[in-house]
């Protein structure tokens, strides 16, 4: 299902759910108030009602316990850049574009842990781990040019999801060749919505994490 039909059917079902908490209200004010039959099927009512909107409520503490970001980058003035995402994004997505100075103040507040990384070690090599710990993720690559030798920049991208529902986000990670080293930075942008509820932060943080593993098992061989 086409990921923004199913923002209307989520809207939807939470409507509905309100609207059987409300009925149910006046139900039991009947079997309260006249003695009417029902008050068990009522309270199982309300039970299934606050099933369905607990992952609404849980969204709604985030919303408050985040900042509104949707775009996240270890490189704040020029991140690494998202071709691919800008060619498929549609009218109902989030465009692609520059990092803004007041998303880039949000961003170093909440997640000052969002830095780049420098190895000791080749493009080739880094690259190497890149897609091993891509791979184990089962994120999709979209653009995954060849390694040109004397190249200074290599910029590779992929689609990654929520664990929940399935919300995409598009991933770039660039590598620059230092000469004695190879620095990499990581952007993750949600292709919907104004707030990831710290989403992107965590896929960026655990991402290069792994990278950080993977990297000083290469350099223990």
């Amino acid at each position: 299902m086409d990921t923004f039909d199913f923002l209307w059917i989520m809207l939807l079902v939470a409507v509905l759910a309100v609207a059987a908490l409300l009925l149910v209200a006046v139900s039991f004010r009947r079997v309260w108030g006249r003695g009417d039959r029902g008050g068990g099927a009522a309270i199982v009512a309300v039970l299934v009602s606050l099933l369905v909107l607990a992952p609404f409520a849980v969204a709604g503490v985030w919303f408050f316990l985040y900042p509104r970001l949707n775009d996240i980058s270890t490189d704040l003035v020029s991140p690494p850049a998202l071709v691919m995402a800008a060619k498929v994004r549609n009218d109902h997505m989030n465009q692609v574009g520059p990092i803004t100075r007041e998303a880039a103040a949000r961003q170093v507040a909440a997640y000052p842990e969002i830095t780049g990384r420098r190895y000791n070690a080749s493009p080739g090599d880094v690259l190497g781990a890149v897609d091993h710990v891509i791979a184990r993720r089962g994120w999709k690559i979209v653009s995954h040019p060849p390694l040109v030798d004397g190249e200074r920049e290599y910029t590779l991208e992929a689609v990654a999801k929520t664990f929940l529902f399935g919300f995409p986000s598009d991933v770039a990670i660039r590598l620059t060749d230092e000469g004695e080293s190879t620095y990499v930075d990581m952007r993750s942008a949600s292709r919907y919505g104004d707030d990831d509820f710290g989403d992107n932060a965590a896929r960026v943080s655990k991402f290069l994490d792994a990278l950080d593993t993977g990297m000083a098992g290469q350099a223990n061989r």
